[in-house]
């Protein structure tokens, strides 16, 4: 997975593609798509929700720069994979799951690996973590309409945040970087993600 999927497509970080080695994808599907783990593809994990492409687990990850010493803000723990890349590239996680089901599971397993420097909470993903505040970097697992505003407020100088922005039908992943002046953005790319629910971005209707 890590040489073909990942490598071979340009993403050469050395501590990236260890941790993505190191880190066994099938603890994080259901039973039944153990074989599928590694495949090019993103799979259903419950309740709606989905574990990504490792592709762009990779992708977004590597967009952070996260240093060993930085302290990250993920929205959207899903099946905790990607919380647990985060955790062992990262001095600190803060994550957050709307879904209790799917946050107890990924808190389970991720202490099953020994990841003890996570922190979960169950709640609404779009206001962020304000009482852990400021976050060296924030990844969104999950399609917004625009960068919510409170994860904007909660990014330190010189932090860095990717979030997946769009629609149902066309999405693209834009990272951002807190400069002296803002956010300085960029598109990274098009991807497909499912719709982040709260109150700065889509309704539970939607």
């Amino acid at each position: 997975m890590v040489a073909v999927q990942i490598a071979a497509r340009g993403l050469r970080e050395r501590r990236l593609l260890a941790t993505l080695a190191a880190i066994p994808r099938h603890w994080f599907v259901p039973a039944t798509l153990t074989a599928a783990a590694y495949d090019d593809a993103p799979l259903p994990v419950g309740h709606g929700q989905t574990i990504s492409q490792p592709f762009m687990v990779a992708l977004m990850t590597d967009a952070l720069a996260l240093r060993r010493a930085d302290r990250v803000l993920e929205i959207g723990t899903g099946s905790g994979y990607q919380t647990a890349i985060l955790a062992r590239l990262a001095r600190r996680v803060w994550t957050v799951e709307r879904i209790p089901d799917l946050a107890r599971a990924a808190a389970r397993r991720l202490a099953a690996l020994g990841l003890g420097n996570v922190e979960y909470r169950v709640g609404d993903g779009t206001l962020g973590w304000p009482d852990a505040a400021p976050f060296d970097a924030i990844l969104v697992t999950a399609a917004a309409p625009g960068i919510p505003e409170p994860l904007q407020a909660q990014l330190a100088s010189g932090g860095r945040i990717a979030v997946p922005v769009g629609d149902l039908a066309i999405q693209e992943l834009v990272v951002g970087v807190r400069g002296p002046g803002g956010l300085r953005l960029r598109d990274a790319g098009g991807c497909r993600f499912v719709p982040l629910i709260g109150r700065h971005a889509f309704p539970e209707d939607f």
